[in-house]
């Protein structure tokens, strides 16, 4: 099923996500609809609170890679209540856009190398590290979960520039080819 896509200005995208037990109703059907979700949506990551429940939920698929870089093609994953245990010193800069921030794209820091605890969707325990462009896909999912947004780091100036393109997601004067929930 396909869930809407939550916009800039929901309150929800704002919150800290809480943790979630393994009897947590409809999960399977939940990671389900939100592949679906994402698929539909052409998006690469998709967190929980982007379909309206502050929950520490995310998942990933960069099978769209697979072509042009078979290790990213392969790497689809569900974590549950993922925490960032480590992030490298060494931050590289790389061009973001987001599902919630239709139409936008900025350049983010974002550290070269993370080590994370998550569960997958049988919640089995996992802890491991990745890097390049895996890691920044996993920090901007994570960074969902904490309540912030990709916008949030960019320059002051380039969040100023921003500024009215963000104004009007609120509005919803942004046209999107997937079903979004408007702030």
């Amino acid at each position: 099923m396909i869930l809407p896509i939550y916009t800039y200005g929901n309150a929800v995208l704002r919150k800290h996500a809480e943790p979630i037990a393994a009897n947590y109703p409809a999960l399977n059907d939940l990671i389900a609809n939100m592949y679906e979700t994402m698929y539909k949506a052409e998006g690469v990551g998709l967190a929980a609170p982007q379909v309206g429940l502050p929950i520490r939920l995310l998942v990933i698929d960069l099978a769209v890679f697979k072509e042009d870089n078979p290790e990213l093609g392969a790497f689809k994953v569900v974590m549950i209540n993922p925490t960032i245990l480590e992030r490298s010193v060494e931050e590289v800069s790389g061009e973001e856009g987001c599902l919630s921030i239709p139409g936008i794209h900025e350049n983010v820091m974002r550290a070269e190398k993370i080590k994370i605890q998550y569960f997958d969707a049988d919640f089995m325990e996992h802890i491991e590290e990745f890097e390049s462009y895996k890691a920044r896909v996993v920090q901007h999912e994570y960074d969902h979960l904490e309540g912030n947004l990709f916008t949030d780091k960019v320059t002051p100036i380039r969040r100023q520039l921003l500024k009215s393109r963000l104004t009007n997601i609120v509005k919803g004067k942004t046209s999107c080819d997937y079903k979004v929930k408007k702030a």
